[in-house]
C-alpha cells in the first residue's frame, strides 16, 4: 500500500524554524517527484516546493525562496522541508504529495502556526 506519513510542524514564533518530514512506504521515494503544499485558512492549496525524481531538480515558490529547503534521504525513504525565518503568512496545513501512475497520494497534513 502506497502511503506518505508526515511528522513535524507545530507552533513557532516569527523568525523561528521548523522541519517537516514525509516518510514513504510501499514505493521507493527517490524515483518519484515529491511536492510540499500548504493551505492557509480560507485560501486554496498552493505548492511551496518540490523535488523531481528524475534529475533532483528543485522548485521553490517565490514566497519561500531563500527560507525553505527541500531535501531527500533515500536511505530513510523520506523527504524533508526545512523552514527557516518563518513568517505569520507561512501558517497553514502542510501536505506532502506524489503522483504515481496517474494517481495522487497525499500525506495526512500537519499544522504549522507562526505566531507571537
Amino acid at each position: 500500500q502506497l502511503q506518505l506519513v508526515q511528522s513535524g510542524g507545530g507552533v513557532v514564533q516569527p523568525g523561528g524554524s521548523l522541519r517537516l518530514s514525509c516518510a514513504a512506504s510501499g514505493f521507493t521515494l527517490e524515483y518519484y517527484g515529491i511536492g510540499w503544499f500548504r493551505q492557509a485558512p480560507g485560501k486554496e492549496r498552493e505548492e511551496v516546493s518540490c523535488v523531481s525524481g528524475s534529475d533532483d531538480g528543485i522548485y521553490y515558490a517565490d514566497s519561500v525562496k531563500g527560507r525553505f529547503t527541500i531535501s531527500r534521504d533515500n536511505a530513510k525513504n523520506t523527504v524533508y522541508l526545512e523552514m527557516n525565518s518563518l513568517k505569520p503568512e507561512d501558517t497553514g496545513v502542510y501536505y506532502c504529495n506524489t503522483r504515481i501512475n496517474h494517481s495522487n497520494y497525499w500525506g495526512q497534513g500537519t499544522q504549522v502556526t507562526v505566531s507571537s
